[in-house]
């Protein structure tokens, strides 16, 4: 019974999962062998073309208020 409560802790020890301690999450021993997840860099401002098309639109009214 001993030696299968040692051999139950090892096997519980030698697992890989990731481990929050203080605060961190500290990684899986396994993380080197582990698949990469990229993500590219997108643009940091994200409503691009709605900021264009607003300051089309009032370039557009103050065109017009001037005309008038």
């Amino acid at each position: 019974m001993l030696v299968l409560g040692l051999g139950l802790l090892a096997g519980i020890g030698l697992t890989g999962c990731q481990v929050e301690t203080g605060g961190q999450t500290l990684p899986s021993p396994y993380y080197m062998s582990d698949d990469v997840q990229y993500f590219p860099p997108g643009p940091e401002f994200k409503l691009a073309k709605e900021a264009a098309a607003m300051k089309a639109y009032n370039q557009d009214q103050a065109q017009q208020a001037f005309r008038r």
